[in-house]
């Protein structure tokens, strides 16, 4: 659908959002989070397990691709409003 914390989004739905990408490239897409922002170089080798050319089809098209793209995720905080890496939630507390 498009909708995500990133330029890409923001352009369409939040003209008041900045657009750029922090790594300071003019416009973030999920094209330059995915395969070319420096900022989630270190966890990208998460993705081209699954896809050497970070293929969206390739990816979103088997079970693995998906987990890797989960991981990718919540390793590097892309895609979420804060960017930081996602945190397990402790239990209940009693």
């Amino acid at each position: 659908t498009g909708h995500g914390y990133i330029g890409e989004y923001y352009s369409k739905f939040v003209p008041s959002k900045n657009i750029d990408c922090p790594c300071g490239e003019h416009f973030q897409t999920r094209k330059h989070i995915l395969r070319e922002c420096p900022q989630y170089e270190q966890d990208r080798y998460l993705l081209c397990k699954v896809s050497d050319t970070i293929s969206l089809a390739t990816i979103l098209g088997s079970e693995e691709g998906i987990e890797a793209l989960t991981s990718f995720i919540k390793k590097s905080g892309a895609f979420t409003r804060d960017g930081a890496p996602w945190k397990a939630k402790g239990g209940p507390t009693y």
